[in-house]
């Protein structure tokens, strides 16, 4: 019997605490603009048009977190069925394999097991929105010139746990009847990237068929 959604996304389940916009700032109106939209039944398409007179930066930097909590959050569900011995490689089928370099501890692309490199770009993509260099909360402070580059590497490899969960783990995600909850925020993520053009389209192509299924 599939379990109910509360249970599914547990607090429990999550890596790390949430990352919070904080009351009162630009951002944190925005991010309850961007909720309330989602809330409403509108066309994802429509949502995720950046709102009139609003920065784009600060737009990008709301979903990038908002992204970054949800997508942890799927993960965390299903971490349990995602060990070294399921998952000794971080991969998407066969044709597809993402190796792990951070230019620190793993100075060259290496191979590792899928939970390891979650683990790893959960803590890599928490540094970079922790950083105010990077993500200012600070009223007047500007984004950095190379903050839109930095958000694309970050949802490029965000795409990879969807890769790999629909690819590898998508009969748990039924099971537990968390495919709706999994598809729309899918189709949230990949709406937003296609309305800014911040992914290739070429790095799209391991979940094409599903992109087709779910997003058209």
């Amino acid at each position: 019997m599939a379990l109910c959604l509360g249970q599914v996304f547990s607090k429990d389940k999550t890596f790390r605490p949430k990352k919070r916009f904080e009351p009162g700032t630009q951002r944190f109106e925005l991010y309850k603009k961007a909720q309330a939209s989602l809330k409403s039944g509108l066309d994802l398409r429509k949502v995720v048009q950046l709102p009139e007179g609003e920065n784009i930066n600060d737009w990008i930097a709301v979903h990038v977190v908002d992204f970054f909590n949800r997508i942890n959050l799927i993960y965390g569900t299903m971490s349990e069925f995602c060990t070294e011995r399921t998952c000794p490689i971080m991969s998407g089928g066969l044709r597809y394999e993402y190796r792990w370099q951070d230019g620190d501890d793993y100075k060259r692309p290496t191979k590792l097991p899928a939970l390891k490199y979650m683990n790893l770009l959960m803590d890599w993509i928490e540094s970079l929105i922790n950083n105010e260099d990077i993500f200012p909360t600070r009223v007047g402070v500007p984004f950095p010139k190379n903050f839109q580059q930095v958000c694309k590497k970050i949802l490029s490899r965000l795409f990879r746990v969807f890769v790999h969960v629909y690819i590898h783990h998508f009969d748990s995600v039924c099971s537990m009847g968390a495919e709706a909850h999994i598809n729309t925020c899918y189709k949230h993520y990949y709406y937003f990237i296609s309305e800014f053009n911040l992914i290739d389209h070429s790095e799209l192509e391991p979940l094409r068929e599903m992109t087709e299924k779910i997003c058209n």
